[in-house]
């Protein structure tokens, strides 16, 4: 095992990572509470779990298919800013397919930007979040309106 840790990655992926890895902590954290039923936690908790399984599912790679670091960052960035938060647990690996196709041949002009400039800086991220909210308006993966339930909290209306 490497102790070089982080110091080898470069920035972008620091960048997306930091947040990844809170949202993970809090994920195992809550996972390890909720194991004993979902039923009595609060829409927070709930959304907080699903995130840290979304996250999950993101990290997990086919086995001898690893992808370009510029590609790891652009499907990280998109997760750790909310774009998979009216995705299906079960759809994450689908969406992300299918996001990172579409990075490849619409936007490959950013994904080569990560590669050279090997940082997220704030143009770069305005970028993404575009490419991003095309990808999403033009796929099965367009935001679904959110409508309140009895319990008075807010769910993702069912397509």
């Amino acid at each position: 095992m490497s102790r070089v840790g982080g110091a080898a990655q470069i920035k972008a992926m620091r960048q997306v990572a930091g947040r990844l890895r809170l949202d993970l902590a809090q994920y195992r954290s809550l996972a390890a509470f909720a194991q004993f039923g979902t039923s009595d936690l609060d829409a927070n908790t709930r959304n907080q779990i699903e995130t840290g399984q979304r996250m999950t599912e993101i990290l997990k790679q086919g086995q001898y298919q690893p992808l370009p670091v510029e590609e790891q960052v652009a499907i990280l960035w998109a997760a750790t800013n909310g774009f998979l938060a009216d995705v299906a647990v079960e759809q994450v690996r689908s969406f992300e397919q299918q996001y990172l196709e579409h990075m490849r041949t619409a936007h490959v002009d950013l994904l080569q930007r990560i590669a050279q400039e090997k940082a997220v800086s704030d143009e770069l991220a305005a970028d993404l979040r575009r490419a991003t909210e095309n990808f999403k308006a033009g796929s099965r993966f367009a935001s679904r309106p959110v409508a309140a339930n009895t319990a008075g909290t807010t769910a993702v209306a069912a397509r």
